[in-house]
């Protein structure tokens, strides 16, 4: 299929221009990265930067602090995403756990986030997808899985899934059958205000007839039950995000083969 090898080559790309790696501290693997020129532009702004052998430091004691003053100048200068007064953990390369930042710096900042995504696959059959809200910042309108979040600071990959499940579908995930982690999936790909590492812990789940998907924080603009040849029209159209079309890609090709609920392959793209 030409448009999933297009996509996945998509989920897979390096950064437009080159950009530096970043530190925290005096840790030995990185945070992120960062353009060389927003660099300059942080250095000369006086944000807590050093440089290094390799790559740039962010500096401070405690760290969070170093993180919310240079959060704070990206906003301040049109260079960070919508505020969302929103902590995500700050990991380095081999996960283990630095601190926290504001979600609309990780972008600019190439900091790699965690997100959990739910298959919702109906009783009656077919699967449950959602519209993305028309004033969302990233893929407004776009169809998306049944469930897609990033995970807070603090939070562990089961809290989230449950909180995101709620709060995009109004559902409990007690109440769901045949929930299972189906493994994750690495997108690595240039966005409009940065770079994007994104590790999604992907799930799915068989939703029951008597219940149906109901929006709880106006992020969703609607949802529809589609079968598989419906969604295979929408994936090759184009009307899905990136992410969402992977997995779901995944979920269709599997179905295709096998009358049984199919696990999700773990994703291509690294």
């Amino acid at each position: 299929m030409d448009w999933l090898n297009a996509l996945r080559a998509r989920a897979n790309c390096a950064p437009v221009a080159a950009r530096d790696p970043l530190y925290a501290n005096a840790n030995v693997a990185p945070i992120g990265s960062v353009e060389p020129a927003l660099v300059r532009r942080m250095v000369a702004a006086g944000m807590p930067l050093a440089k290094g052998a390799t790559g740039w430091r962010i500096i401070g004691t405690p760290l969070n602090d170093a993180f919310a003053q240079i959060a704070e100048w990206l906003r301040a200068e049109g260079l960070a995403s919508a505020w969302r007064g929103e902590l995500l953990a700050v990991t380095d390369a081999s996960g283990a756990t630095l601190g926290a930042i504001e979600r609309a710096a990780v972008r600019p900042l190439g900091i790699a986030t965690h997100a959990v995504h739910l298959v919702g696959r109906a009783e009656q059959g077919g699967i449950w997808v959602q519209q993305r809200a028309l004033d969302k910042a990233t893929d407004p309108g776009q169809w998306d899985t049944l469930m897609g979040g990033l995970m807070s600071a603090g939070e562990t990959i089961a809290t989230t899934l449950q909180r995101e499940t709620w709060e995009e579908a109004g559902l409990h995930t007690a109440d769901l059958h045949d929930l299972a982690a189906r493994g994750v999936l690495t997108v690595r790909r240039p966005v409009s205000n940065g770079y994007m590492v994104e590790h999604i812990h992907m799930f799915d789940a068989l939703v029951p007839a008597r219940l149906a998907p109901l929006n709880q924080d106006g992020e969703v603009a609607a949802f529809d039950r589609l079968d598989l040849d419906a969604l295979h029209d929408r994936l090759r159209g184009g009307a899905f995000t990136l992410e969402a079309a992977l997995i779901l890609a995944d979920v269709l090709v599997l179905d295709a083969t096998s009358t049984a609920p199919p696990p999700m392959r773990r994703g291509d793209a690294r």
